[in-house]
């Protein structure tokens, strides 16, 4: 699951920076997602160790009576935009010092290698599947991660359209395992009705809408 909206009026690209809290609305939409999953057969429930995913978490392992575990794997990707703005003519890319970290969109040259996330991510699926062996489990992380693993998992190319991935604020993509095989990947938006338009999968940027991603 990728964790709800979080309080950014700054328009910063938090990346793995503490303080980053969810929002109100994210709050509600973590609430949401605790309903839906409440009546499932979830035995185990562990997120990144950031307070956007542990907030997003407690009330699904509240609701099911599950103590809340934490994973580094799970983190966000590193990125050296962290702590900046990020925009086309503004923000970080109009200082052309920073060009050089926009050379190689399919390593990327400006973060955490893709196969580097492939590597933790499926290591940190793969833990929850063995702790709720024969069950059910949720982990809690961000938008880039979840969406590397899962066109690993479909057998995509890794490099991509950052504005082309599914994986909506508090989106759950699911994994299903055979064994120790993943045989298929599924997605649903139980808060969809509670995300802002423009931030919904495959909708298009707002003009003067704020910079920063979250992930």
């Amino acid at each position: 699951m990728r964790h709800g909206e979080v309080h950014n009026p700054e328009g910063v690209l938090y990346g793995r920076l503490s303080g980053y809290h969810l929002s109100e609305l994210g709050r509600q939409m973590a609430d949401r997602v605790a309903e839906h999953l409440a009546d499932r057969d979830i035995t185990y429930v562990v997120a990144s160790p950031l307070e956007r995913a542990q907030e997003t978490a407690t009330p699904i392992a509240k609701a099911l009576g599950l103590d809340l575990d934490v994973d580094d794997r799970l983190l966000e990707a590193e990125n050296v935009f962290q702590g900046k703005t990020f925009g086309v003519g503004d923000g970080a890319l109009k200082k052309p010092a920073n060009w050089k970290y926009l050379t190689n969109p399919f390593r990327p040259s400006w973060g955490e290698p893709y196969i580097d996330q492939v590597v933790r991510m499926m290591a940190a699926l793969d833990a929850a599947r063995d702790a709720a062996w024969g069950h059910e489990a949720v982990c809690v992380s961000h938008q880039l991660p979840i969406w590397i693993v899962r066109s690993f998992a479909e057998r995509r190319r890794l490099w991509h359209d950052p504005r082309k991935r599914q994986c909506t604020l508090a989106s759950v993509t699911s994994f299903t395992y055979q064994g120790d095989r993943i045989v298929s990947v599924g997605y649903s938006e139980p808060a969809r009705d509670l995300v802002p338009a423009h931030l919904l999968a495959g909708a298009k940027p707002v003009k003067g809408g704020a910079k920063g991603a979250g992930a």
